[in-house]
C-alpha cells in the first residue's frame, strides 16, 4: 500500500476528533479567541444544546480581511511566533476555527476599531468561501449551525441537549471566574439566560455569581507565595461541602484548567476535615512564568505539566491549610440555615442537605461498643488514663514512655485550674455553656446568638489533634523485624524511595538499599501493627512515581490515631457537668480544626440572635 497525502479536510476533521469533542469544546475555543482580543464584552447564543446552533459575539479587536483569510486555515495564528516556552495567551495552536469549519457551517464577521467596513468569510465542511463585506459592529460574531453534520458518528455519540446546555454552561462560569473584569451573557431557546455582568478587579463578587452568596459567607481567603509561583484566591470552610467535585476550580495564569495534580492537591488539604463522598469549594488562581508550565500537552488545553510539581503541591496544600487554621473555625452558614428550616412549621430539612452530615455511619460508630481489650489499635506503649475533671475512666490513648513521651491532658477537657466562664465574652466565641440537650448536644450562649456542640464529635477532634502533635514532635515508635523483609522493586523505584528514608524513619519505618533492585525493610511503624511491609514499601514507590511525595505513610498513621480518637473520647450519652462543659468548649477555642471531627463533620452549629428573632417574626 503506497504512502499518499491527506486533504486538507481529512486533517482538520481528525484535528477536530481531539480540539472539538462536543459544542461546549467550540464554545470554549470560541471565547477564548473573544478573551484574547481583548473582549469586555461576551455574548453566548444556543440553541438544541449548541448542536443546531451557537453564536459567540464580543467586542475585541477584531480582524481586517486579510486576517480573515488567515483565520480559517491551520496553524495559522496571532498569538505566538516560535517560542512555545512563554505562551501568555489561552489560545496559540491555530486548529480551532479550521476544525469546526471542518465538521460544522462555520461563519465570520469582523470588523477592527479604525475600519469603516467589516468581512465576513463562510466555511462549510472544510471547504472556504473569500470574505465579503458585510455589516457588523467592531468586534467579532462567530456563528456555528449543524455541528458535526459532516461526521455523523460524532453527532450520534453526543449526549442530550439537555447534558450538553448544561456543559456549555459550566464552561463559561469557569471562563467567568477566570476573567472578572469581562461581562458574560449566555442566552438561547434552549436555556434561561444567564448574565453575570463585569465585577472589575473583585474576584469575590464574580465568585458569588457564579457558586451563589452563601460561597461569600464561607470563604476564607488565600494569598501564598514559594519560589516563583504566586497563588490567591479563596477556599470554603470544611463544612462548607459539595456532592461533587465541581464546584473545585483552578486557573493558571488565567487559563481554566481541570490538572488532576491541582484538584488532587485540594482534596487533600481538605483531607482530615471533609467528610469522604464530600467535596470542598475552592477557587484558586496560580501566576508563575510561563516558562515553568507546558500547556502544550493536549489539544484541549484543561491539563497543565508543571517544571516543579512537588513544589506546587506543597504550595496547595500547607496555603490551604495555613489560612484554615489563620481563619479559625468558623461554622457554615448552611447548617444554621438547615437548622432554620427544620425550625420553620411544614418545612423539612432537605434529607441531601447539610442535614444529612449527622446521620449514618457516624451515629452508629459513636454509639458502637468499644473497649481497650477489642480494639485492633492497641500497640505497646499504650494505656488507659484516668479522664482528669470527669470522675471515671476512659480509653484515651497516649504514649507510656519510651521514645514518644506521655500526652498527658489531651484525653478529656479539664475544668480544673480556670476561672469558669457563666457569661458570653467576645473573648469565648463559643461562649458559656447553658444546658446539656439529650446529654451528647451542648447549648452554649455567646454574644452574638447561641452555639450548639456535638460533644463526641468535638472532643474526638481534641484527641486527634494531640496524637498528630505527637506525631510531629518526635520520633514515632516502631518494632524491629526479627528478620528484614527484602523487597524486590525496579531500581527506579527504589531510587526515589532513597531521598525519603530519613523522613520516613521518623514515622517508624526504616530501610535501605539492599542490592540494585532491592530494599531491606527493618523496623514497620508499632501504631501499625503486623503491616504488610513489601506492599506499604511498593505503595510508597508508586506514590513518589506520581506526585514526588511519601505522604502515604503519614495518612495510614493519622488515619489509625482517627480511629483511636473516635473510640476515646467522651460517648454519646454521657452527661456532663457545667464546668466540664465550660472546658470542652474553651479547649475547642485553641485547638486548630475543632470545628470538625476526624470525620469532616461539623462539630458545632452557630445561630445568630437576629435568626432566631426572624423565626418569631421580630
Amino acid at each position: 500500500m503506497r504512502i499518499r497525502q491527506l486533504s486538507e479536510t481529512v486533517i482538520n476533521q481528525i484535528a477536530a476528533g481531539e480540539v472539538i469533542e462536543r459544542p461546549a469544546s467550540a464554545a470554549k475555543e470560541l471565547v477564548e479567541n473573544a478573551l484574547d482580543a481583548g473582549a469586555t464584552r461576551i455574548e453566548i447564543a444556543t440553541a438544541g444544546g449548541g448542536k443546531a446552533l451557537l453564536r459567540v459575539t464580543d467586542n475585541g479587536a477584531g480582524m481586517t480581511r486579510d486576517d480573515l483569510a488567515l483565520a480559517v486555515r491551520r496553524h495559522c495564528t496571532s498569538k505566538i511566533t516560535a517560542d512555545l516556552t512563554d505562551i501568555r495567551t489561552l489560545g496559540f495552536r491555530g486548529e480551532a476555527l479550521p476544525s469546526i469549519g471542518s465538521v460544522a457551517r462555520l461563519s465570520i464577521a469582523s470588523r477592527t476599531r479604525e475600519a469603516g467596513e467589516g468581512y465576513r468569510i463562510a466555511l462549510e465542511g472544510g471547504r472556504s468561501g473569500e470574505p465579503e463585506p458585510a455589516p457588523v459592529n467592531a468586534g467579532t460574531i462567530v456563528e456555528v449551525r449543524d455541528l458535526f453534520f459532516a461526521t455523523p458518528a460524532r453527532l450520534k455519540f453526543l449526549k442530550s441537549e439537555r447534558a450538553e446546555t448544561g456543559a456549555i454552561t459550566e464552561v463559561i462560569k469557569r471562563m467567568a471566574l477566570a476573567f472578572p473584569a469581562t461581562r458574560f451573557v449566555l442566552s438561547g431557546s434552549d436555556r434561561t439566560t444567564l448574565e453575570l455582568p463585569a465585577t472589575g478587579d473583585d474576584r469575590l463578587a464574580r465568585i458569588a455569581q457564579v457558586l451563589g452568596r452563601d460561597f461569600k459567607a464561607n470563604a476564607i481567603e488565600i494569598d501564598a507565595l514559594r519560589e516563583d509561583v504566586a497563588l490567591s484566591g479563596f477556599a470554603g470552610v470544611p463544612t462548607f461541602n459539595r456532592g461533587n467535585s465541581g464546584h473545585l476550580y483552578a486557573f493558571v495564569n488565567g487559563r481554566p484548567v481541570q490538572d488532576r495534580l491541582l484538584l488532587g492537591a485540594i482534596r487533600a488539604a481538605y483531607a482530615e476535615t471533609v467528610p469522604r463522598g464530600r467535596y470542598p469549594v475552592a477557587v484558586l488562581w496560580f501566576s508563575l512564568d510561563p516558562a515553568l508550565v507546558d500547556v502544550n500537552v493536549h489539544p484541549a488545553k484543561a491539563d497543565v505539566r508543571f517544571r516543579d510539581p512537588a513544589l506546587v503541591r506543597g504550595l496547595i496544600v500547607g496555603a490551604i491549610r495555613e489560612a484554615l487554621t489563620r481563619a479559625g473555625d468558623r461554622a457554615s452558614s448552611t447548617g444554621a440555615d438547615a437548622m432554620l428550616r427544620a425550625f420553620r412549621p411544614g418545612v423539612s430539612p432537605d434529607p441531601g442537605g447539610a442535614s444529612r452530615v449527622f446521620r449514618g455511619d457516624y451515629q452508629r460508630a459513636a454509639n458502637a461498643d468499644w473497649s481497650p481489650q477489642n480494639s485492633p489499635y492497641r500497640p505497646d506503649g499504650f494505656r488507659e488514663q484516668a479522664a482528669s475533671g470527669f470522675g471515671e475512666t476512659t480509653s484515651a490513648p497516649v504514649f507510656d514512655g519510651g521514645p514518644a513521651a506521655s500526652l498527658a491532658g489531651f484525653a478529656t477537657p479539664s475544668a480544673r485550674g480556670e476561672a469558669p466562664v457563666t457569661q458570653p465574652s467576645p473573648d469565648h466565641p463559643l461562649g458559656a455553656a447553658r444546658a446539656q440537650v439529650h446529654e451528647n448536644y451542648i447549648v452554649a450562649q455567646t454574644d452574638t446568638g447561641l452555639v450548639i456542640v456535638d460533644q463526641h464529635a468535638a472532643h474526638e477532634r481534641l484527641v486527634y489533634e494531640a496524637l498528630r502533635t505527637a506525631f510531629s514532635n518526635r520520633r514515632l515508635p516502631s518494632q524491629m523485624l526479627l528478620i528484614p523483609e527484602i523487597v524486590d522493586m525496579p531500581e527506579e523505584d527504589c531510587d526515589r524511595l532513597m531521598p525519603f528514608a530519613d523522613e520516613l524513619a521518623r514515622l517508624g519505618l526504616v530501610y535501605e538499599r539492599f542490592g540494585a533492585g532491592a530494599l531491606a525493610v527493618r523496623e514497620t511503624p508499632a501504631l501499625l501493627g503486623e503491616v504488610d511491609a513489601g506492599a506499604l514499601i511498593r505503595q510508597l514507590a508508586d506514590e513518589a512515581a506520581e506526585w514526588e511525595t511519601a505522604d502515604g505513610l503519614r495518612a495510614r498513621l493519622e488515619s489509625v490515631a482517627a480511629t483511636m480518637a473516635c473510640h476515646g473520647s467522651v460517648r454519646s450519652g454521657r452527661r456532663l457537668r457545667v464546668d466540664e462543659m465550660n472546658a470542652l468548649l474553651r479547649q475547642m477555642e485553641t485547638t486548630p480544626g475543632s470545628g470538625q471531627c476526624n470525620h469532616g463533620r461539623p462539630t458545632y452549629i452557630e445561630l445568630q440572635l437576629a435568626d432566631i428573632e426572624r423565626l418569631f417574626g421580630r
